[in-house]
């Protein structure tokens, strides 16, 4: 039987890779592209987490992917996103959006913006099942993220207010929390906390800022506390790549 060390791995904004292109600044969590590190490929089943920043009217081109979990969420502006199923979408902040790249998928996401930089998280996880049809789906959360806590942005769980994804052992979790709003943090095989804006304390890992990351292995239940300016928060709890 194959046990699990308890670890808590703070991970800080500015130790990211970082990608600058001119109409696009994006940092990665982990190795993406030309970015590559052995040691820091995925933590679980989370394979991509990207901090994007698209300026107006410019944006990724139609590209394939294929057998993944993609979902986007948007912190500032909006991005359209069409894809070769179809689908058409305009994400903005609050409305969590999925594709399933299934057995392939082209799409593109530009910002329609002629002036405004959007500002967006796009977080990749591994399927469960290979080769399925691929998928869209896209919900308004912003009621159940005002309610305060952690809320279910995605999830492979079936939990309620949630998009779906194909993955049985991850779920997204997201919170916009009020200065000094403390939630728990639930256990899981592997964990991790990104803060997306403000700053927050976590149990065992204080002073977290904008863009800094927490990855846990089996820590237990931990408490997060919002700092003086709020936060917004989001956390991935999955389990490991089947067979590593």
């Amino acid at each position: 039987m194959t046990t699990t060390t308890p670890t808590i791995d703070v991970r800080r904004s500015a130790d990211r890779f970082h990608t600058r292109a001119g109409w696009l600044d994006s940092k990665h969590s982990f190795s993406f592209g030309g970015h590559r590190d052995a040691d820091n490929i995925h933590h679980g089943q989370l394979l991509v987490l990207n901090d994007d920043r698209v300026a107006g009217g410019t944006g990724f081109d139609t590209h394939p992917h294929r057998d993944m979990e993609i979902v986007t969420w948007v912190l500032d502006g909006e991005l359209e996103h069409k894809d070769s199923e179809g689908n058409r979408g305009l994400i903005y902040p609050g409305l969590a959006q999925r594709m399933t790249a299934g057995r392939g998928i082209w799409h593109s996401e530009k910002n329609p913006s002629p002036t405004d930089d959007v500002h967006f998280i796009q977080m990749w996880v591994l399927p469960d099942t290979e080769a399925v049809d691929p998928g869209y789906q896209q919900l308004d959360i912003n009621d159940q993220l005002a309610g305060g806590g952690l809320v279910p942005i995605a999830s492979g769980r079936g939990h309620d207010a949630a998009i779906s994804i194909r993955q049985k052992d991850a779920v997204l979790w997201g919170a916009r929390l009020q200065p000094g709003e403390r939630v728990e943090v639930p256990d899981s095989p592997f964990g991790h906390l990104f803060v997306a804006r403000g700053g927050a304390d976590l149990e065992a890992a204080p002073g977290l800022g904008a863009g800094d990351a927490v990855r846990t292995t089996s820590a237990g239940e931990l408490v997060l506390e919002a700092g003086s300016d709020g936060a917004e928060v989001l956390l991935w709890t999955t389990g490991p790549i089947r067979g590593r």
